[in-house]
């Protein structure tokens, strides 16, 4: 676990995906107080998630990328959570390709590299259900309105963006 990472204030998930320690499970946390039971390997990880899906989501890709990618940066090559941030911005970008630009071509080529970034990655990463994202970007390989009104799955809902998550965007922006 990094310190730089931890933020006590991310809530925890619906489930017990991968990245979620459960304190029955996590010799770590097992006897603590804790009232949300367990911890995130990684919460500001959890929190760019929930905010980069949930902008997603919205159809505001360039604002979903950013989340992805302002968190990617904490994280060494070879680690699952650099794939998995990579791999959304990816996504991310690809869906700005096709909708704002109607550049099919260059969805794909992103998609096709979002692949290889997931490709390992749990199915059930930090809430995301990795495993439908993988199959609808090579339905959209194929057919690119398979993305066309698509919403990523977290906790097992399709989440649209509430004005925090547009706080939390802008604040990125001007950070850069």
């Amino acid at each position: 676990m990094d310190e730089h990472t931890q933020d006590p204030g991310v809530a925890p998930p619906l489930g017990n995906p991968t990245g979620w320690h459960a304190a029955a499970d996590d010799p770590d946390t097992a006897g603590d107080v804790d009232v949300a039971g367990g911890h995130w390997e990684h919460a500001t990880l959890r929190r760019a998630t929930e905010h980069g899906v949930r902008l997603f989501n919205a159809g505001e890709y360039h604002e979903s990328h950013d989340c992805f990618e302002d968190e990617w940066y904490n994280y060494g090559s070879g680690t699952a959570e650099s794939a998995f941030l990579h791999g959304m911005v990816q996504v991310a970008a690809g869906a700005y390709k096709r909708v704002d630009f109607g550049n099919d071509d260059g969805m794909r080529s992103l998609f096709e590299t979002a692949l290889q970034y997931l490709r390992g990655v749990p199915g059930d990463f930090y809430g995301v259900d990795v495993d439908e994202v993988r199959a609808t970007l090579r339905s959209a390989l194929a057919d690119p309105t398979a993305i066309d009104g698509w919403r990523i799955p977290l906790d097992g809902a399709r989440p649209e963006a509430y004005p925090a998550d547009y706080e939390y965007a802008e604040r990125i922006d001007e950070a850069h």
